[in-house]
C-alpha cells in the first residue's frame, strides 16, 4: 500500500512524515524545495503477530508494511505545469490513497504561503489543481466518446457517465464525491483520475487543541468543508508525533495518557487507510515465520493464497483456518481443533480479518 502525503508548503507534511517513518526528510521554514519525493516504510503494528510468534516459536515476525511518500509542497498553477506541477501530479497518480495535510494551527515563527491560516482555502487550492487536471482528461474523453458514438452506440453508457462527471468537476467537486455502482465505477476507473483517489484529510493542529479537538475552530471549519467528499478526516499534532517518535513503547503509552489521547497519529492513519481502501489482514504462522498479509476485504481463499505465491492460487485445494480470537482464547492450535474451531474451507470461502490460515495446494 502506497500513501502519498500532500499539502501546501509549511503545513507540517515532512515533520509528520519524519515522525511516522523515523526518517530525516528535509524540513524548514521556506516555500519550496526539490521535486523529488521522500520515501519511507512503516511496519503495521499487530499484537496478533506477537502472540503467533511466541506460540509457534517463529524465527521471524513479518508485519504488513505501508509505504509513505512525502510529495513536495504544491503551489497554485501545478495543473498548468508551473513550478514542479507536472512532477507533483505524476507522483500522486502513483499512490493508492492521498493523505492531505492541512495546517490548522497558529505560529508566527512558521510562515504560510498565503500569509494567513485558512484550512478551507488551503484545501480548495490543492483540490482546484487536481480537479483542473482531471477536467482536461475528462473533456478529451467526452470529445472522443461523441465521435465514436456516431458509429458505435454501445458506448452510450460510458459517454453519459463521463458527461455527468464533467458537470461535477466543472462545479468544483472532486470525482470521489459521486457514489457509483460497481459497474459504473469500473467504467470511470478506466481514466486515471486524480480526484478519484481515496483521501484522508489530516488536520495538523496545535498541542493545545489535540486534546480538545471539539473546540478547535480551524478543525471544525475543515471538517464542515470536506465531510461530503467520502473522505476520512483525522486530527493530528505533527509536533507531538515527532516527540512520540523519540520514546520507547512504555513511554509512548504514558505520554499519550498524559495528553488525553487514546492513539498516536500513526495508528489513526493506519486504521483509517485500511478502512478507506477496504483492506484487511490475514495471518500465517509456523516455525520459520509469522506474517501478516494485506488483501482486499471480500477476497476469497484462492485469491488470498495468491498473495503469498501464484502457485498456491493455481493449485489451491483448501484452506485450514481459525479465527485469531478463537485461537488466542484456546491458547494452542490443538485446543482449537478439539473444540472444532479449525475449519477446512474451499474456493468460495471469503477470508476474514484476523484469520490464521494454512493453505493446502497441489501444483
Amino acid at each position: 500500500m502506497k500513501l502519498g502525503i500532500v499539502g501546501l508548503p509549511n503545513v507540517g507534511k515532512s515533520t509528520l512524515f519524519n515522525a511516522m517513518t523515523n526518517t530525516r526528510a528535509e524540513t524548514g521554514n521556506y516555500l519550496s524545495r526539490s521535486a523529488a519525493p521522500n520515501l519511507g516504510m512503516v511496519n503495521v503494528p499487530d499484537a496478533r503477530l506477537d502472540f503467533l510468534t511466541k506460540l509457534n516459536k517463529s524465527e521471524k515476525t513479518v508485519p504488513a508494511v505501508i509505504e509513505f511518500i512525502d510529495i513536495a509542497g504544491l503551489a497554485q498553477g501545478a495543473s498548468k505545469g508551473e513550478g514542479i506541477g507536472n512532477k507533483f501530479l505524476t507522483h500522486i497518480r502513483e499512490v493508492d490513497a492521498v493523505i492531505h495535510v492541512v495546517r490548522c494551527f497558529d505560529d508566527d515563527n512558521i510562515i504560510h504561503v498565503n500569509d494567513t491560516i485558512d484550512p478551507v482555502r488551503d484545501v480548495a487550492i490543492i483540490n482546484f489543481e487536481l480537479i483542473y487536471a482531471d477536467l482536461e482528461l475528462v473533456e478529451r474523453r467526452v470529445e472522443r466518446g461523441k465521435k465514436i458514438f456516431k458509429s458505435d452506440k454501445s458506448i452510450e453508457r460510458e459517454l453519459k457517465l463521463f458527461e455527468e462527471l464533467l458537470e461535477v468537476l466543472n462545479d468544483g467537486k472532486p470525482a470521489r464525491s459521486i457514489n457509483y455502482t460497481p459497474e459504473d465505477a469500473a467504467i470511470i476507473d478506466t481514466a486515471p483520475l486524480l480526484t478519484r483517489k481515496k483521501i484522508i484529510y489530516v488536520a495538523n493542529v496545535s498541542e493545545d487543541d489535540i486534546g480538545d479537538i471539539e473546540n478547535c475552530e480551524y478543525y471544525k471549519k475543515l471538517y464542515d468543508s470536506v465531510k461530503s467528499e467520502n473522505a476520512e478526516i483525522i486530527p493530528i499534532c505533527a509536533k507531538i508525533e515527532a516527540e512520540i517518535n523519540e520514546l520507547d513503547a512504555a513511554e509512548r503509552k504514558e505520554f499519550l495518557k498524559e495528553l488525553g489521547i487514546e492513539q498516536s497519529g500513526l495508528d489513526k492513519l493506519i486504521q483509517s487507510s485500511y478502512r478507506l481502501l477496504g483492506l484487511i489482514s490475514f495471518l500465517t504462522s509456523g516455525p520459520k515465520e509469522s506474517r501478516a498479509w494485506t488483501i482486499k476485504k471480500g477476497s476469497k481463499a484462492p485469491e488470498a493464497a495468491g498473495k503469498i505465491h501464484s502457485d498456491l492460487e493455481r493449485g489451491f485445494i483448501r484452506a485450514e483456518t481459525v479465527a485469531y480470537k478463537d485461537l488466542f482464547e484456546c491458547g494452542t492450535m490443538a485446543a482449537a481443533k478439539e473444540k472444532g474451531l479449525v475449519r477446512s474451507e474451499g474456493k468460495e470461502y471469503v477470508v476474514n480479518d484476523g484469520d490464521v490460515v494454512l493453505f493446502r495446494f497441489n501444483v
